[in-house]
């Protein structure tokens, strides 16, 4: 089988600089939706077909098993099915699909295939308002004899609600025959592929068609708000895809999933949650409203209070963090971590049962085993050229509103007093402070507001 992907369409209705088939739905490009189902499908030669914005969209997207054809200019779907045929091998099926539709499912185009194992396929669906689509004309018996587009229909035919959703599977050995009989003379001045549907009739090839399990797989997307509208179907069903799974969802419309996310049994997530790349939340994780997870692995039991960022960062099991914490890359937090409000994590390392519960920012640090962080504290780690690493040993104390100056080392067991700036490494076992004499001045007076002359 060969699979072509026609993605040459500049999507002047979009109003953007970007290609039409490079607009993100749920995480990734339109197009990549596409790629991805006919990779499933394991064709032979899978070709895209480009045009507008060319080099971007080839060089988002260009692998080993991709061929590339170039259409300029654009001169209707027969015309970009006829650059492809370069790339096409084998006696089998060309199947043609479209890089602005990206929710049709491999199953659909399964059943497809197999319809055109001896003739023309067409995918069909009836429409309560078919305004815009092709229509399907059928004889008196049933069958198919031609395709007729909205602008060259008749009323009668305009009344049809079975319209052609443009994906088609064909022999391929006489693709090259029908491509090169097609005529522009129509309402578009284009090379329509659905003319070729006619022509199957009059060689007295059998044109059968097939139907999606679902309408919302053959949606194309013309416009911001066509996305939009997709975005909530690929949305919803992620959703229902997770809950049959076992996952507890607050409200199935108020989740975005903008890449993969596995979840293993009785999680639970609030609303307005974004989960972004690869997200692993294990069993029994909560997390509550208006997070965003990226590249992340949250262990079993933990939970994530309101308002977490967590990005390409590893919580290990029964953890607490948040709410309005931030862990960023690199982070790696082990068994029994607690980080609190307003902290603040980056390339470093917890062990397992340390806390830092209020208003901190560690940054490239390490970290050990139930270690207090106390509020306000933070990790100089930037001179303003270079970073530098603090190491925080077991059992440590780190009183309020400390600054470490990296290099430094806090020894196994120390203790800093509220308020110190640690610049040498810390003893084991010691209380260490670093303040000015405290003093009180007798007489002193605050001062008062001059009054305004």
């Amino acid at each position: 089988m060969n699979i072509v992907i026609l993605a040459a369409g500049q999507g002047k209705r979009m109003h953007s600089n970007l290609p039409k088939v490079l607009h993100p739905l749920a995480g990734k490009a339109l197009v990549a939706h596409v790629i991805d189902t006919a990779r499933s499908l394991q064709p032979q030669k899978l070709c895209v077909v480009y045009g507008h914005g060319g080099d971007a969209v080839r060089s988002a997207f260009d692998a080993a098993d991709l061929s590339w054809a170039l259409q300029s200019p654009q001169l209707g779907t027969g015309h970009a099915v006829q650059q492809a045929l370069p790339h096409l091998t084998g006696d089998g099926t060309t199947l043609v699909l479209y890089g602005d539709v990206p929710l049709i499912q491999a199953e659909t185009l399964r059943r497809l295939v197999l319809v055109a194992q001896h003739g023309l396929a067409i995918l069909t669906v009836e429409l309560a308002d078919p305004t815009g689509y092709g229509r399907i004309v059928r004889d008196v018996a049933g069958s198919v004899v031609r395709i007729v587009e909205q602008k060259d229909a008749s009323e009668d035919e305009r009344r049809i609600r079975e319209v052609n959703t443009g994906i088609m599977a064909m022999p391929t050995s006489c693709l090259s025959e029908w491509l090169g009989r097609l005529s522009n003379t129509n309402a578009q001045n284009e090379y329509y592929l659905t003319d070729i549907v006619g022509m199957a009739v009059v060689a007295g090839l059998p044109v059968r068609t097939s139907h999606p399990q679902h309408e919302w797989e053959v949606l194309g997307v013309n416009s911001k708000m066509q996305l939009a509208e997709l975005e909530r179907i690929a949305q919803r069903c992620t959703a229902e895809r997770l809950m049959e799974q076992g996952v507890r969802l607050a409200d199935p419309a108020r989740i975005d999933v903008r890449g993969q996310l596995a979840c293993g049994r009785d999680v639970f997530i609030d609303v307005n949650c974004v989960f972004e790349g690869s997200v692993l939340l294990d069993e029994a994780v909560e997390v509550g409203p208006n997070c965003v997870l990226k590249n992340a692995r949250i262990g079993a039991g933990t939970r994530l209070a309101a308002f977490t960022h967590i990005e390409d960062a590893v919580v290990g099991p029964d953890g607490v963090i948040g709410p309005f914490a931030r862990l960023r890359p690199g982070t790696e937090l082990a068994e029994g971590v607690h980080i609190g409000n307003f902290v603040e994590i980056k390339k470093s390392r917890i062990a397992a049962h340390s806390k830092a519960n209020h208003l901190a920012y560690i940054g490239d640090a390490i970290i050990g085993s139930r270690v207090n962080v106390g509020a306000g504290t933070i990790t100089c780690n930037y001179d303003g050229v270079n970073k530098f690493q603090t190491v925080i040993e077991d059992d440590a104390f780190i009183g309020s509103d400390t600054q470490l100056v990296a290099p430094v080392t806090v020894g196994r067991g120390a203790t800093l007093g509220a308020g110190t700036t640690l610049t040498k490494d810390a003893p084991p076992n010691t209380l260490t402070i670093s303040r000015a004499k405290q003093v009180s001045l007798a007489g002193w007076k605050r001062p008062v507001k001059k009054a305004e002359k």
